[in-house]
């Protein structure tokens, strides 16, 4: 499930998907009013996986590369638009680009995740799916950056509440 932000709403881009956001990254409408748009961050990112993107907002651009998670970019944020005590929530989906789904024999996103979340399942046919395990999955971006038809996309999920017994 994608969660949508306030300020898209209001401005009738029901459909406009939400920003990859710096780890760490504040609640979407939160986020809009506490950065600056300084670039503190983007020049802070050791892995060079940050851009300035709509208004001067930071986005990760996830075919750049994998974001580490080392919390520079938090580190280098004085207003509060990027935290510690933020959950990651975005997974890795592919797209119908994919060149598996598409009939030719690719794993490179596979070779390039170091979680193992990617496998591939044999199909009849001989054509191999991608299924990537979201339990896995960190939203790291590595599979993304590898991919060579750019087919892999990130979704943000909810998060689940844990249920008291």
């Amino acid at each position: 499930m994608t969660a949508h932000s306030r300020r898209s709403f209001l401005r009738g881009r029901f459909d406009e998907a939400p920003k990859m956001r710096p780890f760490g990254a504040v609640a979407p409408a939160q986020f809009a009013d506490l950065c600056t748009s300084c670039g503190d961050c983007i020049s802070a990112c050791p892995e060079a996986i940050l851009i300035s993107g709509e208004r001067g907002l930071p986005e990760i651009g996830p075919a750049l590369g994998a974001c580490s998670f080392c919390g520079v970019c938090i580190a280098a944020c004085d207003t509060g638009a990027l935290t510690d005590d933020q959950p990651w929530l975005w997974k890795a989906t592919a797209k119908s680009t994919c060149l598996s789904l598409n009939a030719v024999q690719c794993r490179t996103c596979q070779d390039h995740c170091d979680h193992g979340a990617i496998r591939f399942q044999l199909q009849t046919g001989g054509c191999a799916q991608p299924h990537i395990d979201t339990d896995l999955c960190t939203g790291c971006g590595g599979c993304a950056a590898a991919c060579p038809v750019g087919a892999i996309q990130f979704t943000q999920v909810t998060p689940q509440m844990e249920t008291r017994p």
